[in-house]
C-alpha cells in the first residue's frame, strides 16, 4: 500500500464526535446507514453485506469493535483494530469507519443515530434475538429502521483464520510503530544505550546437560535399553542464561544465585565469569547445584535426570542474599524463579524489600516441573508470564488472553505485563484504563525459521526489561523483546544473543517494511 493511498484512507476513519459533525443531526437529506461487526478478516460475505448496505443509503458508516471487547476467541482479534479500520476505508464504497469502544453498538447507535442499521440475515433467522431487540428500540425511538442484509452464504472469519492464517506481523508492526510514532533508529539507539547500565539478577542456576549416546543393540534377556555414551555437554541454564543475555547486550551484570560445593558448581563460576558477569555466588554445601541432564540418542530425547534439592534456602543463605542486593547499586534488578530453593514464601517478601528504592523491579516466575507463582512479586515494574504461567497463578483455563493478561496485571499491580505466547509473540498490557486502545500491544513473532525454541523466554526477558528501563516506551521494549525472542529461536542451543544479531533482524525488517512503501 502506498503512502498517499494509506493516507487518504486514513482520512475516513473518525471519531464518533467528528462523525456527529460531518453528518448532522436526524433526520438528515442524505440518508445514513450503519453497519457493525469485527471484520477480524475481510471476507467475501462482508463485502456483500457492506455493499447491500450501501445500495440502501447514501453514506456508509461501518463501525468496529474495538480489540478489548473481541472476546469469541482465545487470539482474537487476529487483526489489531488500527489495521482493521484501515482495511474497511480502504474500500472504495466505505465512507467512514468509527472504532467501537463499547461492548455493543448501542451508545453509537445513540449518538449517530443513522437513518439505516444494516445487519446480516442470520441475525433474524428464527426469530428477533434480545440483542437485536435492544438495537431496534433505540432505532424505532427516534424512527430509524434496522435492514437484514441476504444472507444465503454466511462466511466465518474465525473459520477461515484457523484453516490458514494469514501472514500479516510485518503490517502488524507497521501500525504499531506508526501509532507509536517510532522509527527503527530509535531501536537502535535504544540498543545502544544498553552498555551504560548496571544490572543484578537475582535467581535459581541450573545446569543444563545433554548426555549424547548411540543404541548399542537389541534387548535380549532383560528389557533393558543398551546405550553407547559418546559425549556429554554441559550449559549454564536458568538465571544463569538470563546474566549471560544481559551482558551479551551490553550491561554490566551482577549475578547473585546459590550452588552447591560440587564441580558444577565450579563451572559455572568459570563459565559466567569468562563471559563476564560478577559473580555474587552463595555456596551452599548441604546441597547440590541443580542440574537437568538429557540423555540423547539420535536427536531423541530418551530420559531426563534431574538432580535437585528443593528445599527452601536456610537463613542464613536469606541473608546473604539480602546483603548482596542491599550493596549492589544496579539500576535494573531481576529476579528469575526457577523454584529450586532460592524464592519461597519466606525468603520472597525478604529480598523484595531489598532492592534499591531506586531500582528497576522485573520478575520471571516460570512453571515447569515445579510451581512457582508470578503473583508473588506485587508491585514490580515489569513481570513476564507465559501464558501457561498466567493461567496456573489465576487458576484461569476458560478466560481470552486478553482478560487473562488483564486480570493478572491487576492482582499482580505491576506496571506493565508482557504476555510470552510462543509462535503467536506477545500481548503487553500497560498500566492504562482497559478500554483505552493503546493499553494492549500485540506483537508478533519475527522468527524465520526455528530450529530450537528453547531459551526464546530468557532473551525476551533481558532485552524488553532493557528496552522498557531506557525507553520508558513498552512497545519499544516489545519490539526488541521479540526480536531477541526471534534470535534465539534461529540457533541450536540456549546462546546468548548479541544486539549485532538484534541489529540485523531490525535492518531485515526495515528492508521488508520499505519494500511494501
Amino acid at each position: 500500500m502506498q503512502i498517499a493511498e494509506k493516507e487518504l484512507f486514513k482520512k475516513k476513519i473518525k471519531l464518533v464526535d467528528e462523525l456527529l459533525e460531518l453528518l448532522g443531526p436526524f433526520p438528515r437529506d442524505k440518508k445514513v446507514i450503519l453497519c457493525h461487526g469485527t471484520f477480524d478478516i475481510v471476507h467475501p460475505g462482508h463485502i456483500r453485506h457492506l455493499l447491500y448496505a450501501k445500495s440502501k443509503g447514501d453514506i456508509l458508516v461501518v463501525s468496529i469493535t474495538g480489540d478489548v471487547h473481541v472476546t469469541k476467541d482465545n487470539y482474537r482479534p487476529y487483526v489489531p483494530q488500527d489495521l482493521r479500520q484501515l482495511n474497511l476505508a480502504a474500500l472504495e464504497f466505505v465512507d467512514y469507519v468509527v472504532t467501537d469502544f463499547d461492548a455493543t453498538p448501542l451508545n453509537n447507535l445513540r449518538a449517530l443515530k443513522p437513518d439505516f442499521f444494516a445487519k446480516g440475515y442470520e441475525y433474524m433467522d428464527g426469530g428477533i434475538h434480545p440483542k437485536t431487540q435492544e438495537e431496534l428500540n433505540i432505532l424505532e425511538s427516534y424512527g430509524g429502521e434496522i435492514i437484514f442484509t441476504p444472507g444465503d452464504i454466511v462466511y466465518s472469519s474465525s473459520a477461515l483464520i484457523n484453516l490458514g492464517p494469514p501472514d500479516i506481523e510485518i503490517e502488524k508492526l507497521m501500525m504499531l510503530m506508526e501509532r507509536e510514532n517510532l522509527s527503527f533508529e530509535d531501536l537502535r539507539k535504544t540498543l545502544e544505550a544498553f552498555s551504560d547500565l548496571r544490572v543484578h539478577v537475582v535467581g535459581d542456576t541450573i545446569v543444563d546437560s545433554y548426555t549424547h549416546c548411540s543404541p548399542i543393540g537389541g534387548m535380549t534377556k532383560t528389557p533393558t535399553m543398551s546405550m553407547r555414551y559418546e559425549k556429554r555437554l554441559d550449559f549454564v541454564g536458568g538465571a544463569g542464561i538470563v546474566a549471560k543475555h544481559l551482558k551479551a547486550a551490553g550491561a554490566h551484570v551482577f549475578f547473585s544465585t546459590v550452588l552447591g560445593g560440587d564441580p558444577l558448581a565450579d563451572f559455572v563460576l568459570k563459565d559466567l565469569r569468562a563471559f563476564g558477569v560478577e559473580c555474587l555466588d552463595v555456596i551452599d554445601q548441604t546441597r547440590p547445584t541443580t542440574n537437568k541432564n538429557a540423555v540423547v540418542a539420535n536427536g531423541y530425547r530418551l530420559l531426563k535426570i534431574d538432580t535437585v534439592d528443593n528445599r527452601p534456602i536456610s537463613d542464613r543463605v536469606i541473608h546473604l542474599l539480602e546483603n548482596n542486593i542491599q550493596s549492589t547499586q544496579a539500576d535494573v534488578v531481576f529476579f528469575c524463579d526457577f523454584r529450586h530453593g532460592i524464592f519461597s514464601k519466606t525468603s520472597i517478601p525478604i529480598l523484595i524489600s531489598a532492592i534499591p528504592e531506586s531500582a528497576f523491579r522485573v520478575a520471571d516466575s516460570q512453571v515447569a516441573s515445579r510451581w512457582g507463582n508470578i503473583l508473588d512479586f506485587q508491585g514490580f515494574d515489569l513481570i513476564t508470564p507465559n501464558e501457561r504461567e498466567a493461567r496456573f497463578s489465576l487458576g484461569d483455563q476458560d478466560s481470552v488472553v486478553r482478560n487473562l493478561a488483564l486480570a493478572l496485571m491487576e492482582q499482580a499491580k505491576c506496571k506493565t505485563l508482557i504476555l510470552k505466547m510462543g509462535e503467536k509473540g506477545l500481548i503487553t498490557c500497560r498500566n492504562l484504563p482497559s478500554h483505552d486502545p493503546r493499553s494492549f500491544l500485540a506483537v508478533g513473532s519475527f522468527c524465520d525459521r526455528v530450529i530450537d525454541a528453547v531459551g526464546s523466554g530468557d532473551a525476551l526477558l533481558a532485552y524488553a526489561s532493557l528496552g522498557l528501563y531506557v525507553s520508558k516506551n513498552e512497545a519499544v521494549a516489545s519490539i526488541l523483546g521479540s526480536l531477541a525472542a526471534a534470535v534465539e529461536c534461529e540457533y541450536d542451543g540456549n546462546i546468548p544473543v548479541t544486539p549485532e544479531k538484534v541489529l540485523a533482524k531490525i535492518h531485515q525488517l526495515e528492508k521488508r517494511i520499505s519494500f511494501l512503501g
